[in-house]
């Protein structure tokens, strides 16, 4: 039973949802690398975590070496994500990216099966049938748009399945390790990926102009701190299946403020099998929900966007 909420719950959802929309506007508003903005908005968010999680540091003393190595590939498939997935909005519009982004949960939900061996209901199935034939669909499509508009949804899920192996690793680590010191080392971990990455292809990390600085910092505290930061903290006091519903909330806020910002139009072929995505996904967080009555919900604390 969830415990009663200092304030009601609707309002952090809503706050939360409308964040997480603002995500592919910054990254698509700023000139900089994407593997640029990644890597500050890591830091940026880490420090900004870092004054709430130091008496968690301690423990980090205690982290076995296992898992040090399952932090470290964590950080590494968090990093991967963000590459492939920012990247991929130079290349296809906003909602294409988006949508396909949205299967994260149908994918974990796969490798849950392969890996932990956890059965999946009929509905969870079929939920996960018809998110991935919208998810073709919209892919098909953009084929005729363009090359450049399939590759960057190749990009998008390709990251999007980065994310969710980081997100399995999530789900072994914190059976052993706190979810904010979890959180803390992994955002590290994967700051610190994004150096070597920008070193190794000598990409200029210092010299960009103040506009830029500001949008690595609204990614820090928009998409993560009150997107992804709240909806944990929600996770206290609402059902998990209630949270994950703000997977369709992205797609469709950020389509929304795609039009009338960058004027990207979404086209009929994506709103038909952008619909269907979300059908899928809703009957898949349906069984979800179903599935959680009789178990405790986990949770990770990272952003996804």
């Amino acid at each position: 039973m969830e415990k009663k909420a200092p304030i009601n719950p609707i309002l952090p959802l809503i706050v939360g949802m409308v964040a997480i929309s603002f995500a592919p506007i910054f990254v698509k508003y700023s000139n900089a690398p994407v593997s640029v903005q990644g890597m500050y908005r890591m830091l940026f968010t880490f420090l900004l975590m870092l004054p709430f999680g130091r008496k968690q540091l301690p423990a980090a003393r205690t982290v076995s070496a296992r898992n040090w190595i399952f932090l470290t590939l964590a950080g590494f498939f968090l990093a991967l994500h963000f590459i492939l997935w920012m990247e991929s909005l130079n290349y296809t519009s906003i909602a294409s990216s988006t949508i396909i982004l949205s299967l994260e949960p149908v994918l974990v939900m796969a490798g849950a099966y392969f890996i932990f061996k956890d059965k999946a209901n009929r509905f969870a199935v079929i939920g996960m049938l018809v998110a991935l034939v919208g998810a073709a669909g919209i892919g098909f499509g953009d084929i005729g748009l363009s090359r450049e508009a399939f590759y960057g949804d190749v990009l998008s899920l390709l990251g999007t399945v980065a994310v969710a192996v980081n997100m399995l690793l999530a789900k072994k680590i914190m059976e052993q390790v706190p979810s904010y010191l979890y959180s803390l080392i992994v955002f590290g971990i994967t700051f610190l990926f994004f150096g070597l990455y920008n070193v190794a292809l000598g990409i200029p990390m210092t010299g960009y102009p103040a506009k830029e600085w500001i949008v690595f910092l609204l990614l820090a505290i928009v998409p993560t701190v009150f997107g992804h930061l709240v909806f944990n903290w929600l996770l206290q006091y609402v059902k998990a299946a209630t949270v994950s519903m703000s997977v369709l909330a992205e797609p469709v806020g950020s389509s929304i403020l795609g039009i009338f910002i960058f004027g990207e139009w979404i086209s009929g072929s994506q709103l038909a099998f952008g619909g269907l995505v979300i059908v899928g996904l809703l009957v898949y967080l349906r069984s979800e929900n179903m599935e959680r009555r009789n178990q405790s919900p986990v949770s990770a604390s990272q952003p996804h966007s």
